[in-house]
């Protein structure tokens, strides 16, 4: 569904973030990006958002090269749910921000209402729905992200550190909201333990190029492949 081939790009002159990256990512799956500060793991994202646009190599979404033609129609399959949820949720309260992505699609207000009340009940949100965004806490804030993100019905769902600067009750009601999706999700996050409860297959990046790729109970059990890529065994496997 999402393909890089051979991409490369640099933030004006400098070196490159990302240096001849190929992979592919395929309808279903769960893949978690993880790597050090500055591997390139946010940049990849925003490639695929098409925010930023590579210097060489092309990126496919099912076949769309994401290039100025095809913005609309990539972005309208892929939905971002960013690391910062105040810099998400940007409508007074829960229910407009969700009721705002279908009806910039041409859904009618009853069609986007629908869809809006099947999301917050698959979420178990409901009582969320008419809350001011800057009266939830931070936990109730992220996962009004995710629901916003679904009211979109994208196939892809991208999510940068789902889990950062959650309590451990709300880690793991994210984490269990991520095993409960059906759309192909890519997931970067330094929070290893997550990526092991969440994806099936795991890219370890350094300086913009794949350091290694499978399963993620092997690379993630890999004690000499995490430290020689300044990264330490998930919590758990430390024990």
């Amino acid at each position: 569904m999402i393909e890089f081939e051979n991409v490369s790009f640099a933030y004006e002159r400098g070196e490159a973030v990302i240096d001849g990256l190929s992979f592919r990512v395929g309808d279903g799956e769960s893949v978690g990006l993880i790597g050090a500060n500055g591997a390139g793991k946010s940049t990849i994202m925003k490639l695929m958002l098409g925010l930023v646009t590579p210097q060489s190599g092309r990126i496919l979404v099912d076949d769309l090269i994401v290039d100025r033609k095809n913005l609309a129609a990539v972005r309208k399959k892929l939905g971002f749910v960013l690391q910062n949820s105040d810099n998400q949720m940007f409508m007074p309260t829960v229910y407009e921000d969700m009721m705002f992505a279908p009806l910039n699609y041409m859904l009618s207000r009853d069609e986007a209402e629908k869809r809006v009340d099947a999301v917050l009940a698959q979420l178990g949100l409901e009582k969320l729905k008419y809350r001011y965004n800057h009266r939830i806490s931070g936990g109730e804030k992220r996962m009004a992200a995710i629901a916003t993100v679904l009211a979109m019905e994208p196939e892809a769902i991208l999510m940068d550190e789902p889990t950062s600067a959650l309590d451990p009750y709300n880690r793991r009601v994210v984490i269990n909201t991520i095993k409960g999706l059906s759309q192909t999700r890519i997931i970067t996050s330094h929070d290893l333990d997550m990526i092991m409860d969440t994806c099936s297959r795991v890219i370890l990046l350094s300086g913009g190029k794949i350091a290694a790729q499978g399963d993620a109970s092997a690379i993630l059990s890999d004690r000499e492949l995490l430290e020689a890529n300044h990264m330490e065994l998930p919590l758990r496997l430390q024990r």
